[in-house]
């Protein structure tokens, strides 16, 4: 398992590191069009061809993992904050538990994809690149977050049960200073497991959003939007090529699944 952590790692930090300066390792921008080799096979100047604009498809597929993984970090960031504030004051104001997992349930109920799609289609679909990667960065913290407030509610009863807390109860520490000084950091290890789910579901989220043509937007790339190429059946058969953003998702998200700590 260790071998296999390690590997995970090595692959993560030379995927950031390519998409971080693509610039390294292709000369060829996202958006630049070479018009006189549209649908160039893979070769010294192209490795992986153009599409039908002209476009570098390896300078896309670097570009395109940058987005896709400063939007999911981001979006599991904000997510795991609001799980972890709904999860403590589920478990601190016994008053507000039922109603608040009522509403989790309901969440849980409906499947992520479905509902962004939903929220998505309500929205505005001719936007600028910008925006639609912080549309899709708001909606994949504020719709994704209900997974993990039970076990944020879980780990702050046990906090609470504990006898350094009944102990500062016992002193006098207000409820304030208590959730602040005791609770909060007692939850980091927790938040950082519920981050390391979070992210690699939000990966495949963006992508299948951006695949169907409601997440990040053209000309901006990212590993959804240039997997729209597998919707050609007859295509991809010819140029197998077209394959290299799935096997890239697949790589990132199981390299993530694998980086995910263990919560005593």
């Amino acid at each position: 398992m260790r071998i296999l952590r390690r590997f995970a790692i090595g692959f993560l930090l030379v995927v950031s590191l390519s998409s971080v300066a693509p610039q390294i390792f292709t000369p060829s921008s996202y958006d630049t069009q070479h018009r006189r080799q549209p649908n160039e096979a893979p070769g010294p100047t192209f490795l992986l061809g153009t599409d039908d604009l002209g476009r570098d498809r390896f300078a896309r597929l670097l570009y395109g993992a940058r987005t896709s993984l400063l939007l999911a970090p981001a979006a599991a960031l904000l997510a795991t904050a609001i799980a972890a504030i709904a999860g403590v004051v589920a478990a601190s104001i016994t008053e507000l538990q039922r109603p608040l997992f009522y509403a989790v349930d309901v969440i849980i109920s409906t499947p992520l994809l479905f509902l962004l799609l939903v929220v998505r289609a309500l929205l505005p679909l001719d936007t600028s690149a910008i925006i639609s990667v912080s549309i899709l960065f708001a909606l994949l913290g504020l719709l994704g977050w209900a997974s993990g407030v039970r076990l944020f509610a879980a780990a702050t009863q046990r906090l609470a049960d504990s006898d350094f807390t009944i102990q500062a109860q016992a002193s006098g520490c207000p409820p304030s200073r208590l959730i602040l000084m005791q609770f909060l950091p007692g939850l980091i290890p927790t938040m950082f497991a519920q981050f390391c789910v979070f992210v690699p579901g939000f990966v495949m989220a963006e992508a299948n959003l951006s695949m169907l043509g409601l997440g990040v937007s053209e000309p901006l790339p990212s590993l959804g939007n240039l997997m729209s190429d597998l919707l050609n059946y007859s295509a991809v058969l010819e140029q197998p090529w077209l394959l290299a953003p799935a096997i890239l998702l697949f790589g990132i998200t199981g390299s993530l699944h694998l980086l995910v700590p263990k919560v005593d």
